[in-house]
């Protein structure tokens, strides 16, 4: 399932969006403690493509992508 969530980026001079923090809910903000891998990508489990990004967050790695000018992560 496709869940669209609210991110914090930076914008590069060279164009390059990184992103630095993903909100889940209006309570919850995660901080992205490194991107790990950055590609155009499918996501399988919830359907839709865009540019994936492999990210640490607490710990744990998660798959964030950029499809068009939304932000979703899937969900089980």
């Amino acid at each position: 399932m496709k869940k669209y969530v609210e991110m914090i980026v930076q914008y590069t001079e060279d164009g390059q969006i990184i992103p630095l923090a993903v909100r889940w809910s209006p309570e919850q903000l995660f901080e992205i403690d490194r991107v790990l891998d950055v590609r155009q990508a499918a996501s399988l489990r919830a359907g839709g493509t865009g540019i994936r990004y492999l990210c640490r967050i607490q710990g744990k790695e998660r798959f964030i992508w950029l499809e068009e000018d939304k932000w979703f992560v899937d969900t089980k």
